[in-house]
């Protein structure tokens, strides 16, 4: 399956809207270009195609591309950002989904976040609620796409976004961050899958969680080395990248990156 990334050409912290973001600690512009092409060619390395979205000026949160949308099944439930800084990024996502012959659906105006909130365990839909994402608008995504849904609330405002405490390695094995969830939350993962890796909270505040799997190896960030062990015992292997740049913007590796259908390397039928 490709992956979507997009260029940090025009990336920065320019305003704060999660707990991470902090104007007065700018991005080393030059080292956050350095990161990104490191993970882009980590993931051509491990043979997973990736293809480009058009960065555009004056939407510096674009690379974060893992909050464009859902996508299954030849559908994409496009986000409609809660902060007005990012829903500019909303109709530049929807011409690209649209040229690439997907069916893009949206809520209606509710707030959603995409594959920020919304990640798939086998072909159960979890979506994440309670700072970036409304609770209403996840029977809209469910009914949209067609699938099963399973609700969890987020209750650290450092974990704004589900990809930030929760990363399905397959359809039973599940990374996540028990800290960063409602008790009732926390009992519903641990019954969602068969394996489990539950990371403490200082290596989930350095991103290890906002990973993604390509075959059996996890591309997160640096922190991703204290669940080496863990890792292995389940058959994956840890690669951690630096992502500092991205992280002062409260992103790492799973943000940067949004799997796309195998067909999104043809342009839509005429």
């Amino acid at each position: 399956m490709p992956i979507l990334m997009c260029p940090p050409t025009h990336f920065g912290v320019v305003y704060e809207i999660n707990p991470w973001m902090h104007v007065a600690s700018p991005v080393d512009l030059r080292q956050a270009a350095h990161q990104w092409e490191a993970l882009r060619a980590t993931f051509r390395d491990l043979g997973a195609e990736v293809v480009l979205a058009d960065p555009v000026p004056g939407l510096p949160d674009m690379v974060f591309t893992a909050n464009a949308g859902v996508t299954w099944d030849g559908r994409v439930v496009l986000s409609r950002f809660r902060h007005p800084e990012r829903q500019g990024e909303e109709i530049h996502w929807r011409e690209l989904f649209a040229r690439r012959g997907m069916r893009v659906l949206d809520t209606e105006g509710i707030p959603f976040e995409g594959a920020g909130d919304a990640l798939f365990v086998g072909d159960t839909l979890v979506c994440g609620h309670g700072f970036r994402t409304d609770r209403a608008a996840i029977p809209l995504v469910a009914r949209a796409l067609g699938v099963d849904v399973m609700e969890l609330e987020l209750v650290d405002p450092r974990y704004y976004h589900l990809d930030t405490c929760f990363c399905p390695l397959d359809a039973g094995t599940i990374l996540f961050a028990p800290s960063a969830f409602s008790p009732a939350s926390r009992e519903r993962v641990r019954r969602l899958a068969r394996r489990l890796i539950e990371v403490p909270d200082r290596i989930a505040a350095g991103f290890a969680c906002n990973a993604i799997a390509v075959g059996d190896v996890v591309v997160s960030s640096e922190a991703v080395a204290g669940l080496s062990g863990q890792l292995r015992e389940v058959g994956y292997r840890a690669l951690g990248l630096p992502m500092g740049e991205f992280m002062k913007a409260g992103g790492g590796v799973r943000c940067l990156s949004l799997p796309v259908p195998a067909t999104w390397g043809r342009p839509a039928p005429t």
